[in-house]
Parts: C-alpha cells; sequence; structure tokens
C-alpha cells in the first residue's frame, strides 16, 4: 500500500453528474467513488475530485449554453491526453470543447492546447511530442 496519496485537484461544479461524465471520457480516467456531493475520478498517477456546490449556492448560478469560458482565474489544471485531436473530436459530445489547431503550441517536446468544461472551467490538454528533439531515423 502506497504511503502517500496521489496528487490531485478539486474543481467545485454546478451539475456534478454532467461534469463527472465530462472527465471521465474525456481523459479515460476510472470512477473510484460516488457519492451524494461528490465524485472521485483517477488515473494511475493522478486524482480529480468534483465536488457538487452547496444547493444554497447553487441556485444564484446560472451556466449558459455554450458556458462562459472562465479565463479569469489563478490556477489552470492540465492533463495528458494521448491525443489532442481525438480530445477534440469529443469534447463537443460532451459538453466542452478543445481550441482548434491552431491554438496549440509545443514546448520541451510537448504539445499542449487549451479547453473548457461542460461548465466553463478552463484546462490544459498536454500531449508528447513524437520525437521532441529531432532524433529521428537517420540520426
Amino acid at each position: 500500500m502506497p504511503s502517500t496519496s496521489k496528487p490531485g485537484a478539486v474543481i467545485f461544479v454546478k451539475d456534478l453528474q454532467r461534469v463527472a461524465k465530462f472527465y471521465e471520457k474525456l481523459l479515460s480516467l476510472s470512477v473510484i467513488q460516488v457519492e451524494g456531493d461528490h465524485v472521485v475520478l483517477e488515473s494511475e498517477a493522478f486524482q480529480l475530485v468534483l465536488h457538487a456546490i452547496p444547493a444554497h449556492i447553487v441556485e444564484s448560478i446560472s451556466i449558459s449554453a455554450p458556458p462562459e469560458v472562465r479565463e479569469e482565474t489563478p490556477i489552470k489544471l492540465f492533463f495528458p491526453v494521448a491525443s489532442i485531436d481525438q480530445a477534440r473530436a469529443s469534447a463537443p459530445m460532451l459538453g466542452g470543447q478543445v481550441g482548434s489547431v491552431e491554438r496549440e503550441w509545443e514546448f520541451s517536446g510537448i504539445r499542449a492546447c487549451d479547453g473548457y468544461d461542460p461548465e466553463g472551467n478552463v484546462f490544459q490538454l498536454r500531449q508528447m511530442c513524437p520525437d521532441p528533439f529531432g532524433k529521428g531515423a537517420g540520426q
């Protein structure tokens, strides 16, 4: 049994089931626990806890369709994916969006692109670039 817990994050959400399905499917996370006020999702190395906003507060929150993107926050979560292109194709069916190819950038052998979940929470997806240091065939 591990001596420490996995690194992770908590996101407070209005529609717990919808946002849980979004992250479960988009990031291929496993549902570990479902309680009335939270859902725990995880991969081998990361845990994401989605926690329902209390009912007395949720009444004052309106989520538009598409949601207003919440870019003015001091924290942005990033998640590894096998394919940003595949995530881009899946996100709209799950209620969110991943930016277009033109919005991607590369650094340190990683391809990155921002997106948002069904409630407008901004995240970043990261994919390892093939041959990130130019050591391909013939080198």
